[in-house]
């Protein structure tokens, strides 16, 4: 199966050259503002086109930019009702593959779909042992998360029981977002661990710093 997988968008999506997939997973902001009300027709906005893509298979999992998803504002029936499968803490199967879905990421600031760092672990273990292919709104720790903090250090912004939780189940793909490309640092593609059997994908489209989009990416496709 052919997976064509993106994430933030940050409304850029029309500037992405959509390879051909069976499979199109988006991992979460495909809007900016704050205010639920505002952010409602950007979503609204992204879902239109995402259905409108010729891809047989689409899976939408929000992220911490989406907040109209959060405030109810827009439902689970908006994307059924388009033909995308929205996943909120669950799972679906497509092609015999066993995929779960989550938009939340740590805490940071006040933004939709946030857990404390020392309670997202409860979220995580709602993972069957069996899937496949795990979509989340952030990265796992220490994996394609690099990026400057706001004291201009280094810092790895992944969730660290997400990566516990990852490596015991060792499924064939994990898919997120959230930290985009960074000055010199590169996030956005897929990463191997030699000891495991997992691919990582880091489908950010946008670089932070860049309001133009002059430095998008353009996703990933995974073949498994």
């Amino acid at each position: 199966m052919k997976i064509y997988h993106f994430s933030d968008t940050h409304q850029f999506h029309e500037s992405l050259t959509i390879p051909e997939a069976d499979l199109v997973v988006f991992s979460g902001d495909c809007s900016n503002p704050r205010d639920p009300f505002i952010n409602e027709y950007q979503v609204r906005t992204f879902i239109d086109w995402f259905a409108g893509l010729n891809i047989k298979h689409k899976i939408f999992v929000a992220g911490n930019h989406d907040t109209s998803i959060e405030a109810g504002l827009i439902t689970k029936k908006d994307f059924t009702d388009k033909g995308i499968h929205y996943l909120f803490n669950d799972s679906i199967e497509i092609e015999g593959y066993k995929i779960w879905g989550s938009p939340y990421t740590p805490t940071f600031c006040d933004w939709a779909f946030m857990k404390a760092r020392n309670k997202i672990n409860r979220i995580w273990e709602t993972i069957p042992n069996d899937t496949d292919i795990i979509i989340s709104h952030g990265p796992p720790k220490g994996i394609l998360d690099l990026t400057i903090n706001y004291e201009n250090n280094l810092e790895q912004c992944g969730c660290s029981a997400l990566r516990k939780r990852v490596l015991s189940i060792e499924p064939k793909l994990v898919m997120f977002g959230h930290i985009h490309n960074c000055q010199d640092i590169i996030n956005a593609g897929t990463l191997k661990l030699s000891k495991y059997k997992t691919i990582f994908s880091n489908g950010t489209i946008a670089k932070d710093g860049d309001f133009a989009g002059k430095s998008l990416n353009n996703g990933n496709l995974i073949e498994l």
